[in-house]
Parts: C-alpha cells; structure tokens; sequence
C-alpha cells in the first residue's frame, strides 16, 4: 500500500501540474481529472465480485501492472512526440480503471491481515491509515520536488517505478491462499456475476446510517477533489509559489496526518466516533480553502494545513474500523466497491467544476463557496439521528465471536437492526 500509493500521490501533482504547463488551460486540467476518475469510479464499482471471487492478491498486482504501463506510457510517448491532449486523456483513463480494483484489493486485505496479527480492527484501520499518510506525505515531497527540478515527466516515470514495485511486492510477499475464499471453492456452485453484485447492493440498502455517511462523503469528497486537482495547483501559479509549494504544503499535511494516524491507531478503539469524526471534518475541511482565499503568508497556509493534516488522520481509522466489523468477509469486496464508488461519485466532477467556476469568476470566489459548502456539509447532516449508530455498533459488537483475534468484532447478520453495509474512505 505504501509504495503504491506512493505513486498514486506523486502522479497527482505531476499530471496536472503537466497538462497545466503545456496548455496553460484551468479547464482542461480538470478534464484530465474528470478522465482518471470517471473509471476509477466506475471499475471499482463494478470489479467488487472479482475480487471477491478472484482474491485480493490477484487483482491487487495484475492491475498495478497495467498502471505502471499506462503512467511510464506517457513520459515514453512525449519524448517520442507521439503525445497529444487526446491520446493523454486515453491513458488517464486507463490509470484510473486499473486504480480503482487494485485500491480495492489492498482494502479488502486488511481484516485477515489484522486477524492474522492479533490486533483490533480500530488498530489495524489506524496502521493502515499511517500507512495512507505515510505515502501521502513521501508522494507529494517526490513529486513537488522532482516537478520543480526536473519537471513533470520525470516525477510521471518515478510513478511507474512505484506501481511496478508495488506489484512485484504483492506478487512475491504475500502468501498464495488467503482467508478471503470465493464460497464456490467451498460449497455450491456460486451465482453469476449480476447475482453477486445484487448481493452487494441489497446489502448496503438496508442500512440509513450508512448510507448517510456515503452520501456526506460523497460531497466531501467533491470538494477535496476540487481542491487538491485544481485549486492547489492555480493557486501554486498565481501565487507565484511553483510546483514546489503543492509538495510542500501536501508534505506538511500528511506528516500531521501520520501523528494523527498513530494516535487513532493506539486510542481509536476507545473514543467516541461520532464526536471525532465531525471534530476531525470541522478542522481538516473549510480552514485550508479559506487560508488560500485569505492570501494569507506562507507560515500561515504552513500552520492551517498542519492543523488539517492532523484532523485527516483520525478520520479513515474510524471509517475502516466501521467498515470491517459490519461486512461479512465473503461480501467485503462488493460492498466496499459499491460503498466507496458512490462516495467517490463526485470526485470526477470535482477538477471540472473547479474548473469551468475558476474560467468564470476567479480562483478566489471558488474557493470562497467550497468553504462554504464543506462547513454546510459536516454541520448540518449531523443533526440526522442516524449518526449515534456509529458509537452503538460497536458497543453492541464488543465481543468477539469464537475464533476472532481479540477486539474483531463479528459482522452481524444482514436482517439485524442494525443492518451492516460499508463505510467508505476519504481522499482518492
């Protein structure tokens, strides 16, 4: 996870930062983010039964493969001068539709991974967001400072070495047979593909609460899109502060995260998660574009985004936690995929609405109504009831079930009253 998203973290200032230098157009760098993500969302959505099926191992090295061809696709075809808008836009949406199922795959890893090591859900979530933050912290610091010396192309072909390596990880680290067995090894034959995926859906349906959470995530994560794949990098020319500063400001950021992270991951399991999770959005969200609109100094934006950083990092521990406490193992791959995809529905248009405000009025105005929208957003859903199921599952889910490692809570069945479905993560 860390090399790969390493990688993915790194390509997320050196494409646009590439299409922005080479055509100098706002708008048509959203268009690229628009491209990487439409099939980002889409293949996720709809390769939850592969994996489930296939096993995370699988789809995990295969599709970081096919990224690592399409990203070092592009430095290869510019050298070459056999690369227009059109082709690039092509191998975008290649890295997003090989993305989308290998993030998955590496989610769907964790349970057995904290079941084979003995430690809480709450803990291994908060490792594994270490690990996100981690990755989020080194991938803009390579790629802020390999764009600002040596450009764009250069930090594109870094990105292929980290998704090659990542695939080379998984292919010879990770043991052959897992836990996450398809049930057609194991009894009757399996349903067919649209079966399988119906299950998934029915089974995210049921639950309010979390359905609400996807859908406030969902806008969120329109708005962090928005931000990190246009408004940082306008903000970075017009300010006159280059490539370099997204790196910095991403680094600042993500090594809050990691200290965040590793405080969830030591006392995640005992705080409340309703009130940390709208404390950790309140403080993550609105400061950082109002900071950037206020053009306030470069200690201030420093500090904001540090205070981010360290909200972000309690965030996707609860979120993760939730999620593989609820979800059978047999079904996990089918709900995450359905439940990130309809969180991450929005994220495509994020960079193209962005886009098209910041042509019309200015980068100062949308930044302005993005603040406005996120504090809208983490304020006003909290007043729905259905929130306070977020502490009682795990009350209600407390003990173990014969054969969990301590503190794995087992996934009630889906007819319960509090019907378990996925939760879905932040920052794509």
């Amino acid at each position: 996870m860390a090399v790969s998203l390493t990688g993915t973290r790194i390509s997320a200032i050196a494409l646009p930062w590439f299409v922005l230098a080479t055509t100098g157009s706002a708008t048509r760098t959203g268009l690229v983010a628009f491209c990487e993500m439409v099939p980002y969302v889409v293949a996720k959505a709809f390769t939850g039964p592969l994996v489930d099926r296939a096993g995370p191992r699988s789809v995990s090295w295969v599709t970081d493969v096919v990224s690592a061809s399409a990203v070092g696709a592009v430095p290869l075809l510019h050298a070459l001068d056999m690369l227009s808008f059109w082709p690039l836009l092509v191998l975008v949406a290649v890295i997003g539709a090989a993305r989308g199922p290998g993030d998955l795959a590496k989610e769907v890893m964790v349970p057995e991974a904290a079941e084979r090591a003995l430690i809480p859900l709450e803990r291994a979530a908060g490792l594994t967001g270490v690990t996100e933050r981690l990755a989020a912290t080194v991938g803009p610091a390579i790629g802020g400072a390999t764009v600002a010396l040596v450009g764009p192309l250069a930090a594109l072909t870094a990105d292929a070495v980290c998704f090659a390596s990542g695939s080379v990880i998984i292919a010879l680290a990770l043991p052959r047979r897992s836990a996450h067995v398809s049930p057609a090894a194991e009894g009757p034959p399996e349903p067919g593909y649209w079966s399988r995926f119906g299950d998934g859906f029915r089974f995210l349906r049921q639950e309010p609460l979390l359905l609400t959470i996807t859908v406030t995530v969902g806008i969120l994560n329109l708005l962090d899109a928005a931000f990190s794949t246009l408004l940082m990098p306008v903000w970075a020319r017009e300010s006159g502060h280059g490539p370099s500063v997204i790196g910095l400001t991403g680094s600042v950021l993500g090594i809050a995260a990691v200290g965040g992270s590793l405080i969830a991951a030591a006392v995640a399991h005992r705080m409340r998660r309703r009130l940390v999770f709208f404390g950790g959005f309140l403080v993550a969200g609105a400061p950082r574009f109002l900071v950037l609109a206020a053009g306030a100094p470069m200690w201030a934006v420093l500090a904001v985004f540090a205070a981010s950083g360290f909200g972000m990092g309690f965030l996707n521990p609860i979120l993760g936690a939730i999620t593989f406490e609820r979800v059978p193992r047999p079904l996990l791959g089918r709900v995450n995929a359905l439940g990130d995809s309809l969180a991450w529905a929005g994220i495509p248009l994020g960079g193209l609405i962005a886009g098209a405000g910041v042509a019309s009025f200015g980068l100062t105005a949308v930044l302005l109504v993005a603040a406005a929208a996120y504090v809208l957003t983490t304020t006003v859903t909290a007043l729905r009831p259905q929130w306070r199921e977020m502490d009682r599952v795990r009350a209600s889910g407390s003990t173990p079930a014969p054969g969990l490692a301590p503190g794995l809570a087992p996934a009630p069945a889906p007819e319960t009253e509090q019907g378990p479905g996925p939760l879905t993560r932040t920052e794509p």
